[in-house]
């Protein structure tokens, strides 16, 4: 971190994020009061980076063994698509996402290795505190990628979507794009159509079924950004969105020649940065 900015995420796992903006009218008076106490004064997107990041780094150096984190780092973004458009909020709402992904960690097949870190009655404890704090609702309006981007994000965006490009010292730090959300899940549903047909089996489908569902559930004033994060220094200018429509496309014409070299352009460009996830 430099002069508040993340620079690049050296060392540290590559996070992207697809997140979902609303307007006021969405939330309940006592929802939209959690927020306002936390959006800082003069705060943009990359200070909030910023902020998330050393909220993160602070739970890993903790000296007791307690990775959850508190309200107290609850922070929320702020969008406007243009000068006279409504302001847009977005909660990180990491507490709610810590309980979500605590409760999978703890039933799935590496509850036992989480059990040696921290014992049965410090996991019930915390997560007891942190089920009655306050909170902006209980739809997760964010989702997180470790080392990549699934592919099933890119079928919401195209190239020549609201695109915001930030750099700082020679580094790109992150891309963003922003689509209004009934138009990503006019997209989400086409394509999920088109699957139907063409591949059921294909994982893609089964991932954008649970996409689509996720996103119809949101009012149509909000808008999806998809965040690249720190992994868009490595890509940028990435044509990942287009090699995604491009072998949709010969897919729902039986071009499966185009299909698979669709798939890698894709498998190329991501394979590596996702091997790096074991790298020393």
């Amino acid at each position: 971190m430099r002069s508040g900015l993340y620079l690049g995420g050296v060392q540290l796992p590559f996070v992207s994020s697809l997140r979902i903006y609303l307007p006021r009218e969405a939330y309940t008076p006592e929802q939209f009061g959690y927020l306002r106490q936390r959006v800082e004064p003069e705060q943009n997107a990359v200070s909030v980076d910023a902020q998330e990041l050393a909220d993160s780094l602070g739970r890993v150096s903790r000296p007791s063994a307690n990775p959850l984190p508190t309200p107290a780092v609850d922070r929320v973004r702020v969008l406007q698509m243009d000068e006279d458009a409504p302001l847009l909020y977005a909660p990180n709402q990491v507490v709610a996402r810590s309980i979500a992904a605590t409760t999978e960690l703890l039933s799935g097949p590496l509850a036992q290795l989480a059990k040696l870190v921290v014992p049965d009655t410090e996991w019930d404890r915390h997560l007891e505190r942190l089920e009655t704090v306050p909170g902006p609702g209980t739809s997760l309006q964010t989702r997180v990628s470790t080392w990549g981007i699934p592919f099933s994000w890119f079928t919401l965006v195209y190239a020549n979507d609201r695109m915001e490009v930030v750099e700082a010292n020679g580094r790109v730090l992150t891309v963003r794009i922003q689509v209004p959300v009934p138009v990503a899940v006019e997209r989400s549903g086409r394509t999920l159509k088109m699957l139907a047909e063409m591949a059921p089996d294909l994982d893609l489908f089964e991932e954008l079924d649970e996409l689509h569902g996720w996103l119809d559930g949101f009012d149509d004033a909000g808008v999806v950004e998809l965040d690249y994060g720190p992994v868009a220094n490595r890509v940028h200018p990435d044509e990942s969105p287009a090699d995604v429509h491009a072998g949709l496309q010969s897919l729902a014409e039986g071009d499966l020649t185009g299909a698979a070299a669709a798939y890698r352009r894709l498998a190329n460009r991501w394979i590596p940065i996702r091997q790096l996830a074991r790298a020393n």
